[in-house]
């Protein structure tokens, strides 16, 4: 009989063991999901970037040249009504490059930070977080719109 209280706690401190190492892995797998998601999101934000100065490069070609034919034209009518294509154009141009090149981002992100600390109740979903069970009730109802009507879908 005192073989089975000394391997009963022998089980009990494997068992705390195993425990303990499965929450240290899970811990840990969480820490690299989470840190696989943010280098995800770094590399769709660099892309962003890039996108919007690739953009800014196109539409500063596409500015110089209607502005020098805009003044051109200007130059040989006289009419001020000539320059007023430059005034949206302008506007255009400077926010893209502002935004692949300036500081637009930083604004962005400093704004998304205040609306975050200040304004949290804009970011709730509507009708709140899904449940598990919401989640499966949409499953197993779209299981049986398959089941009646298998072309629809």
């Amino acid at each position: 009989m005192g073989g089975f209280f000394s391997t009963h706690t022998a089980v009990e401190k494997t068992f705390r063991k195993n425990q303990e190492y499965i929450s240290e892995m899970n811990k840990l797998k969480m820490e690299r999901w989470i840190q696989m998601q943010y280098q995800i999101k770094q590399r769709e934000k660099a892309l962003e970037i890039a996108r919007n100065r690739e953009l800014f490069i196109w539409m500063f070609g596409f500015y110089v040249v209607a502005a020098s034919g805009i003044v051109s034209k200007f130059a040989r009518v006289k009419r001020p009504a000539v320059l007023t294509p430059l005034i949206p154009l302008s506007f255009i141009t400077l926010y893209v490059g502002d935004l692949g090149y300036g500081s637009k981002l930083q604004r962005i992100h400093a704004e998304a930070e205040m609306i975050m600390e200040h304004e949290h109740e804009l970011l709730n979903f509507p009708m709140g977080l899904p449940t598990v069970a919401s989640i499966d009730a949409a499953r197993v109802e779209l299981d049986e719109e398959r089941r009646l009507h298998p072309n629809h879908i």
